[in-house]
């Protein structure tokens, strides 16, 4: 019959083509075929499971078609690592020929994830286990979104991010504007977003705003956060940047270096042109990270609130207590909000001055010179109650530290600069 001649041509053609090439010859064999090792990504590995109780799926592709592998080399003994760690390294390409550093990592841990899930499908239907859309759209909040043509600050209150506690029209009409999981963004009003992209940016907002301080504050425009590259199901893909305590053994000069940076990042967050007030609601010594060039980033934007000195808050007080299944995905339902009015001008600079900078400092430098830092480090942690005192502390700390700087290869943000300009 003639699919058993087109079949018997192609084994002779298959025999022949062994027979001229001695080496594959010998290695061939039927039961083992050539075949390109590759990820056997699950979608529960991705949390493209739970979507669209996700981020997105923005750079998906790139995962599949193996442009992004985790770990630090560039095998393709390609493993998954362990689900439930919170972050990975990992390696991006755009042409699989060079390959740059990125941070993979998760809204929250897996057991947060998981236990948010569970109490999803508890609350809202009463099963162990459920479609979390089903369950989600239903939501009193969710139908609200849906009917709404711009994102108001009525949508978001109660939730716990930190940048959503003092919300003003402005900064929401930003995160619409340039929110990046999906193609046509540049509008204020929601009509270019469809109903799971509604519910993806209400998830993200509501878990971890971190992702989406990266889209709305890019570092292109000088904003000192690491770039985003994109989210696939609940994993989130950004430039890689090292944490702060990798350093806190670093050369003095190093260290004074990074002391500087930190500083002078705290100012930038407190006065900039858009007139937006960043705040830290808690710093440790994952927060902060530094690029392979030395430059100092926020590396974790979760903690981080925004008060917008132009409009203000849209939000009285009261309306920051409503709560609902969207406000208890990651924190305990019972943690009260802080009033936007208390949030003071020096707060995250003192949290520094306690948590952060007598680690990466202590005992770096000669007397009389170290016992100077720790006494105005000192007067900077104390300064809850005086804002005037944290301000003239940390001018004289930058002061004493400028000259312990060096100007080297190790700091090429601002090398060789540094050797013709005061500036650095």
């Amino acid at each position: 019959t003639e699919p058993r001649k087109v079949a018997d041509s192609l084994m002779l053609l298959l025999v022949l083509a062994l027979s001229c090439n001695p080496s594959t010859a010998a290695t061939a064999s039927p039961s083992a075929p050539h075949i390109k090792p590759s990820y056997s990504f699950g979608r529960t590995f991705l949390g493209l499971d739970k979507c669209n109780a996700c981020i997105g799926t923005s750079i998906c592709k790139k995962f599949f078609k193996e442009e992004i592998r985790f770990d630090t080399w560039l095998s393709s003994h390609l493993k998954l690592p362990p689900s439930y760690l919170l972050s990975y390294s990992g390696n991006y390409t755009d042409d699989a020929k060079s390959w740059r550093l990125v941070d993979i990592t998760r809204l929250t841990s897996k057991y947060r994830h998981d236990r948010a899930d569970k109490r999803i499908c508890t609350s809202l239907l009463k099963t162990k286990t459920c479609s979390l859309e089903r369950a989600l759209r239903r939501t009193h909040r969710f139908q609200k979104w849906l009917r709404a043509k711009r994102l108001t600050p009525d949508l978001v209150q109660g939730l716990s991010s930190p940048m959503l506690r003092c919300p003003s029209q402005r900064l929401l009409d930003r995160i619409v504007r340039r929110y990046a999981e999906v193609p046509d963004a540049g509008s204020i009003y929601m009509d270019h977003l469809t109903d799971r992209d509604k519910l993806r940016l209400l998830y993200t907002l509501s878990v971890n705003s971190h992702p989406i301080l990266l889209q709305i504050f890019p570092d292109v425009e000088g904003w000192p956060f690491p770039r985003y590259l994109g989210s696939c199901g609940r994993l989130v893909v950004s430039a890689s940047t090292r944490p702060l305590r990798d350093f806190y053994g670093a050369a003095p000069e190093v260290a004074a270096d990074l002391a500087l940076q930190l500083l002078a990042v705290l100012r930038s967050m407190g006065t900039n042109d858009l007139n937006y007030f960043f705040y830290f609601t808690h710093v440790d010594a994952g927060t902060f990270g530094v690029f392979s060039n030395g430059h100092l980033f926020i590396r974790d934007a979760s903690t981080l609130g925004i008060i917008d000195k132009e409009e203000g808050s849209q939000l009285i007080d009261g309306q920051q207590e409503y709560k609902d299944i969207f406000s208890c995905l990651t924190v305990d339902c019972q943690s009260a909000f802080v009033s936007c009015n208390s949030i003071r001008e020096k707060h995250s600079l003192v949290m520094v001055c306690q948590e952060l900078l007598p680690k990466l400092l202590k005992g770096k430098f000669l007397q009389p010179v170290q016992d100077k830092i720790d006494s105005f480090l000192q007067h900077c942690a104390d300064g809850l109650t005086d804002d005037q005192g944290v301000n003239e502390a940390v001018a004289k700390l930058a002061e004493l530290l400028k000259p312990l700087r060096s100007c080297d290869s190790r700091f090429a943000y601002r090398y060789p600069d540094c050797k013709y300009s005061d500036k650095y």
